[in-house]
């Protein structure tokens, strides 16, 4: 007898996570798995002396290339082929020098989204993430939006989403920071946007109720 084979779950989720901000407008974008330093860290603002660069955190090759460690790589690889209006995201696997425990994988899959306008504001971000969140979770899910920094965006911020009996910080995101505008080679004193970066398999998780990445 003929057995057919199923897709994975994380793939059902991740193409779930893509429909999602397709319906918002969002092209999808695919770049390399193997990055330069300007695309995955430099262009970004995460410069020399940033410990992410540090070999303990980040897979280098023979040639000083990088395995990326984010598909941020979206915000500067995208903005060379299309100017603003512009919206889009990056879906694929990302790779840290890390340890594995319950929620981190050293090989990971990370969502990505870049958006870019004339007068997008802070509510334009929350009120896409909140978006997002309703549509895969339902209007249930308790989730909060928390202050952070990361180099790339000012101001910044994390959202957490209650999982069973506690608080998980499930991803990043802010307004783009000016800098990295024009290295997008896009005027800040027009346009402004917003960029985010969600790990899958985290907010996998949560989805299927798994309490440990690795299982």
């Amino acid at each position: 007898m003929t057995q057919s084979g199923h897709l994975h779950p994380l793939t059902l989720f991740g193409r779930k996570m893509v429909a999602t901000f397709r319906e918002m407008g969002f092209a999808v974008a695919d770049y390399p798995e193997i990055e330069s330093e300007w695309y995955n860290f430099d262009g970004l603002r995460m410069f020399a002396d940033h410990p992410a660069r540090d070999t303990q955190d980040t897979f280098y090759t023979t040639d000083g290339r990088v395995l990326r460690t984010h598909c941020s790589t979206v915000q500067l690889r995208f903005t060379e082929a299309q100017k603003p209006p512009l919206r889009a995201i990056q879906f694929g696997r990302s790779f840290r020098n890390e340890a594995t425990d319950a929620t981190h994988e050293a090989v990971f899959h990370q969502l990505d989204g870049i958006v870019v306008e004339k007068g997008i504001t802070m509510g334009h971000l929350l009120s896409t993430q909140e978006r997002f969140i309703k549509a895969l979770f339902g209007a249930t899910q308790e989730f909060r939006f928390v202050p952070a920094y990361f180099p790339f965006v000012e101001p910044g911020l994390e959202v957490h989403m209650k999982f069973k009996d506690r608080w998980l910080e499930m991803w990043g995101a802010g307004l783009v920071h000016s800098e990295v505008l024009k290295n997008m080679r896009i005027d800040p004193g027009k346009f402004t946007g917003f960029a985010f970066g969600i790990g899958v398999e985290r907010l996998a998780m949560l989805y299927y109720g798994v309490e440990d990445i690795r299982g």
